[in-house]
């Protein structure tokens, strides 16, 4: 972690570097905030390659439904993750399919509740559908073009309802300046489209067994199937 915001190799962090990096976490301002006081403890507003560590701890623990103290660091807790990013290095080598999903619970009740409204048909949304959805957030069309690339994940031209949550939410991404990244990050991809990580020549296996029941859109049935039986393969 520590190459990417100090990109200096000057062994320490500023406040504002960490900042932006520590936004990427999902937690609140005020988690965060806590963190940085009790990462920084001489007060200087600079992390050295020590105090950065304890941070990126506790924002593990917080993401992890522990108390933010200086008593958790000591507790087992998976490595922090951060959502909005490419870098294979924040996955920490968590399996994909392992991964929480950054779009939230509560967020995904807003997106569906738009979702309905547009009238899908079959579950899916068109492109003509989406476009007025998306060029009503008045961001530029090279953005909302790359918005559409990376939420259209199955290549059918068409959204359905946990692809049009990935298109919202980078949108409002987009729209707090948070950069809407050139591939689509392991957290962001909906469950139900994560592939298996485990034999290769298993997915063939599990799609003719599903193709009789939803020939028309047999990924994420093979998803989830996958995701739930990894022994069985």
């Amino acid at each position: 972690f520590l190459p990417q915001v100090d990109s200096a190799n000057a062994g320490r962090v500023l406040a504002s570097d960490a900042a932006v990096f520590l936004k990427k976490s999902g937690l609140t301002d005020l988690v965060l905030g806590k963190i940085w006081d009790l990462a920084d403890t001489d007060g200087k507003g600079i992390l050295n390659k020590q105090e950065f560590f304890v941070a990126l701890r506790l924002v593990a623990c917080a993401q992890n439904g522990l108390d933010v103290s200086l008593s958790s660091l000591n507790l087992p807790v998976p490595p922090p993750r951060f959502t909005d990013t490419s870098s294979p290095l924040l996955l920490s080598g968590t399996a994909s399919s392992d991964l929480q999903w950054a779009v939230k619970l509560e967020d995904k009740v807003k997106y569906d509740a738009i979702f309905d409204s547009l009238n899908p048909v079959n579950g899916l949304l068109s492109g003509d559908k989406v476009k007025p959805v998306l060029l009503n957030s008045k961001l530029p069309v090279d953005i909302l073009g790359r918005v559409w690339e990376l939420s259209d994940i199955d290549r059918d031209g068409m959204l359905d309802r946990d692809e049009f949550a990935v298109a919202m939410f980078l949108v409002y991404c987009a729209l707090e300046k948070e950069p809407v990244p050139m591939s689509l990050p392991a957290a962001l991809v909906p469950p139900s489209k994560r592939k298996p990580l485990s034999v290769p020549g298993a997915m063939p296996l599990i799609s003719s067994s599903t193709s009789t029941k939803e020939s028309h859109q047999s990924l994420p049935p093979v998803g989830i199937l996958a995701a739930k039986t990894p022994l069985t393969q």
